[in-house]
Order: structure tokens, then C-alpha cells, then sequence
């Protein structure tokens, strides 16, 4: 019980914004950060509820490419919104679209697959649907050049920190400088599983008597940022180095759940972090 109050949400913000207080670099890094995670937040549900539209007006479009969030189909979205505007559009126009949004990714193939798709479409066409969608790729462009501007920002702040967290991999600047801000000082914290905890990604303790729960769940105490980037960056390192990759293999091999392996393998994915942390902080005095 005492771990789940000192790691509430409450303590966690005033305790730690004094530690920011008095480093202006952090404090800066702090703040960009919550306003990074926020406006990918919403990105992320713009994104969402394109795939919802694009499966009212031109659901085949999905078969058809990679992914439905591309420039290119942004691009082509924009302009014909719906499989009926693509179905009569000019084939050289479209090839032309096409070419210029992918970089000549795509072509006059794809272009005509695309068409002959929406000619053969059992979409309903919807005016109102398509002009939603029209504004709604808009809002995502102008959130993606904002959410560059930002991670501009908090590049030239991780820069001018020069943290050795970045040297850990799977961790790029923008889940760096959010598990820097919110843990701060890795010096206060003797093991990984004190950072587990004050993450909230420790689990939860139930007891009646000699009775002990085999089914605890995350305790999602404390910063919910911390948590996210541990999480991602536990994900990420998968991409990266072959050991967690593997040890990520063979807790799937034992029949869990991923997301049960996946928290599994975050504690000592956080054991060579901290020991590499620790070593780096020390050599440079942050």
C-alpha cells in the first residue's frame, strides 16, 4: 500500500516538478514532451477515424496499398474523397498524382488498379462523409507539421543536455527525453524495479491470508508518460538487439499471452538499461 500513495499521481507531479525546477534544459524538455505525447494523442485518433471513413467510401482501398496512411493516399484522398470521384477520374491525372505524392513509388499500374477498383466498388457515395474525410487528412497535416516543429525542439534541448540515454537502443529522441524528464535524476533509484514501480508498471499485490492472486494486474500508478515510453521502448529494442528479441521468443514459446510476455521481458530490458544508465550518468556527471 505505501508504494501505490508515494506513486500517485498527486505526489508523483509535485515531487518531481521541484526536482525540475532547478534545471531549466529538463524543465523545457518536460514540458515539449507532454505537448508532443498530447498532439500525437490526437493524430492517432484523426488516424483512426480516416480508416473508419475511407471503410464507408472506398473500402477495397485498403487491399490495395500498404497502408491507408501514406502521403500518396492522403494526396489522393484529398482531391477525390470517395471511389465515385475516382472511378471518373482522368487516368493521367491520377498516374500523375500518384507519382508525385509516392516520390514514383506508385505509377500508371497502380493508378489503374486503383480506378478499376473504385469503378467495381460496393461503397455508398456520401457527400457529407467525404467532405469529413477531406478535413480530416487537412488536420492531420497540419498536426504533422507541428508535431515536427516540437520534436525539432526537443532535439536541440537533448542535444544541448548531451544524455548518454540516447546510446541505449531502441531509444530515440523523443522516448529519451520523456523518460529523462520524468524520471530525472536515475541516481535516486538504487534498482530497475524502483523505476518499474515509480513508472507504475509493477504489478499489483492481493492477499487474503495464506491466498495470493495469480492474476495481478498493472498497478498504472504515477507518470503515465514514463510508463508509455518504458513500454515503447522495451517494444522498440526488439528491432534492434537480437537478445531481447530472443528472450521476447521464448516467452511466447511458453504459451503467454504477448502483452504478457512483452511486460515480462520490460524488467530486465530495464535491468541493462539502468546498469548502462548508471555507468554513463556517473562518467558525466548528470
Amino acid at each position: 500500500m505505501p508504494r501505490r500513495i508515494i506513486t500517485s499521481e498527486r505526489n508523483f507531479h509535485l515531487y518531481h516538478l521541484l526536482f525540475l525546477i532547478n534545471n531549466y534544459n529538463l524543465f523545457s524538455c518536460y514540458l515539449q514532451q507532454k505537448i508532443h505525447f498530447n498532439k500525437v494523442s490526437e493524430r492517432a485518433k484523426l488516424k483512426q477515424s480516416v480508416s473508419r471513413l475511407v471503410s464507408i467510401l472506398f473500402p477495397e482501398l485498403e487491399k490495395l496499398v500498404s497502408t491507408i496512411h501514406t502521403k500518396a493516399v492522403y494526396a489522393l484522398l484529398s482531391e477525390f474523397p470517395s471511389a465515385q470521384q475516382i472511378a471518373s477520374s482522368n487516368l493521367r491525372h491520377l498516374t500523375s498524382l500518384l507519382e508525385k505524392a509516392s516520390k514514383g513509388h506508385f505509377g500508371r499500374d497502380k493508378a489503374n488498379e486503383i480506378r478499376e477498383a473504385a469503378r467495381r466498388s460496393i461503397s455508398t457515395y456520401l457527400p457529407a462523409k467525404s467532405l469529413e474525410l477531406k478535413h480530416t487528412i487537412k488536420l492531420i497535416r497540419e498536426l504533422d507539421s507541428e508535431i515536427y516543429e516540437i520534436e525539432t525542439e526537443i532535439k536541440k534541448i537533448m542535444d544541448a543536455i548531451d544524455s548518454p540515454i540516447l546510446s541505449v537502443p531502441g531509444i530515440s529522441y523523443a522516448i529519451g527525453s520523456m523518460i529523462l524528464s520524468e524520471i530525472g535524476d536515475f541516481s535516486r533509484f538504487d534498482n530497475p524495479d524502483k523505476i518499474l514501480a515509480f513508472a507504475g508498471c509493477s504489478p499489483t499485490t492481493y492477499q487474503s491470508g495464506q491466498l495470493y492472486s495469480s492474476h495481478a494486474k498493472m498497478e498504472k500508478r504515477g507518470s503515465k508518460y514514463l510508463r508509455w515510453a518504458l513500454i515503447n521502448a522495451a517494444r522498440y529494442v526488439c528491432n534492434w538487439e537480437p537478445t531481447f528479441a530472443a528472450y521476447l521468443a521464448k516467452k511466447r514459446s511458453e504459451c503467454k499471452h504477448y502483452y504478457v510476455a512483452f511486460l515480462v521481458r520490460q524488467r530486465p530490458r530495464s535491468q541493462a538499461e539502468y546498469r548502462h544508465l548508471i555507468a554513463a550518468v556517473q562518467l558525466h556527471g548528470f
